[in-house]
């Protein structure tokens, strides 16, 4: 009806190649890593990072990591066989591994019930799993919220805290 031409369809990897009907290739555009779904970036069991890190994209610490980790609008995983000994500042922080520092959430900061945070938490949303170990303070009035958040233990449901956002 509108005698349009179909573009054949190339398959390479997980990109699909077009062509135009003047036959040049066109890779379809990428979208920047801190906003495809998936981007992320691994530090596998085997790897020692002794530094500071930056960056825009997700993080996930299988491996060790000692210095900061600073990823302000992203989500960093500590994983099972993750130790960090580190400043860590992301949008959120999920720690199912071992965590010696401060942990600085711009969103929420999750404790799983395999984690291990020895330092302070500081987040308007805090997760701590039945069965964490945990040992530090946590301030819920210094985050970017302005106001006192919540501390919840998801096991039991119920808040932590008292009316003031101080955790009993």
């Amino acid at each position: 009806m509108f005698n349009k031409r179909s573009e054949p369809v190339e398959s390479s990897g997980s990109a699909d190649i077009r062509r135009e009907p003047s036959g040049l290739r066109t890779d379809p555009p990428v979208a920047p890593a801190a906003t495809r779904k998936g981007a992320n970036s691994v530090v596998g069991p085997s790897i020692l990072i002794q530094g500071d890190m930056t960056g825009d994209e997700d993080l996930v610490v299988q491996g060790r990591l000692e210095g900061s980790i600073t990823l302000k609008k992203n989500l960093v995983t500590v994983g099972k066989d993750g130790r960090v000994n580190a400043t860590v500042s992301a949008q959120i922080i999920r720690v199912e591994g071992s965590v010696e520092g401060e942990l600085r959430g711009r969103e929420q900061v999750i404790v799983t019930r395999t984690g291990s945070v020895s330092g302070n938490i500081v987040a308007p949303r805090v997760t701590l799993e039945d069965g964490c170990r945990f040992k530090g303070a946590i301030d819920m009035e210094g985050s970017d919220s302005g106001g006192a958040g919540k501390v919840t233990d998801i096991m039991l449901g119920a808040s932590v805290a008292d009316d003031s956002g101080k955790a009993n």
